[in-house]
């Protein structure tokens, strides 16, 4: 109750009370005058109460919808986290799968897969422009007996260590890869014999000079490579098999040698 309003009682209620007065005439109409406002006073209390309590109920409900808001927001961010890892996963999976399908597990290289996609894209591209590209097939000498005398686990050693010589002695552009076995190819983009020639011999130079610890002994292998330059005639199944009868030619003049084909 107000300062106000109490004061205004103060002064009311003694009046009322007062028998004396009773015969005034304005005693009867101040008695209803102030029922009606104690009425109104009550009325006006009330509604306040409920539109407190409304107000806070609403509070409330503001708040509580403000939480849940929260907390869905906050599932929602889960399940885009959840996504997001599992979306790398699968890019990380598919980029996983795509390499062990082009590559070699054991010496990291190109596989025959690759090898031949890129093959027929130097084909197609020698279609549409006259420019040549050449190939070599490599095979490492006596690789057998390496196998036969130190193991295979010696023999795989051995061939990682020549794809990584192979692969730092080739030029950008150029790609080599395990066509099986020891046996090597090596696609040399927009390169024509001569050119090939020079690279072939290059890694033959470097594998010829790799030397490898195997217990107290150093071990050193040599290789014979075939090159052949494609036409655009011919496919390049075609040139593959000029490049290995080239490579049979360097195995049956001694090994340890670069053979071309026969233009």
């Amino acid at each position: 109750m107000t300062p106000k309003y109490t004061a205004l009682e103060d002064c009311i209620t003694p009046l009322l009370a007062d028998q004396a007065g009773a015969d005034n005439l304005l005693h009867e109409p101040l008695a209803q005058l102030w029922t009606a406002h104690q009425d109104l006073v009550r009325r006006i209390e009330r509604i306040s109460r409920i539109s407190d309590g409304y107000q806070s109920l609403a509070r409330g409900r503001q708040m509580s919808q403000a939480e849940r808001l929260d907390k869905q927001l906050r599932q929602l961010e889960k399940v885009v986290r959840i996504s997001d890892r599992y979306q790398q996963m699968m890019h990380d999976s598919n980029i996983a799968l795509r390499e062990a399908s082009t590559h070699d597990s054991l010496t990291g290289m190109a596989n025959r897969r690759l090898l031949l996609e890129r093959l027929k894209e130097e084909t197609e591209r020698g279609k549409r422009y006259p420019q040549p590209f050449s190939l070599a097939m490599l095979d490492l000498d006596y690789f057998k007996q390496v196998n036969d005398k130190y193991g295979h686990d010696v023999g795989d050693r051995l061939l990682r260590e020549v794809a990584q010589v192979m692969e730092a002695e080739v030029r950008e552009g150029d790609l080599c890869g395990r066509w099986g076995g020891e046996e090597f190819l090596i696609v040399l983009p927009e390169t024509d014999l001569e050119g090939a020639a020079s690279v072939i011999e290059r890694v033959c130079a470097s594998i010829r000079a790799l030397e490898i610890l195997v217990g107290d002994q150093l071990l050193s292998v040599t290789i014979s490579a075939g090159i052949a330059e494609h036409w655009s005639v011919d496919t390049y199944a075609t040139t593959i098999n000029r490049a290995d009868n080239a490579l049979l030619q360097a195995k049956r003049a001694g090994r340890d040698r670069c053979e071309r084909a026969d233009p």
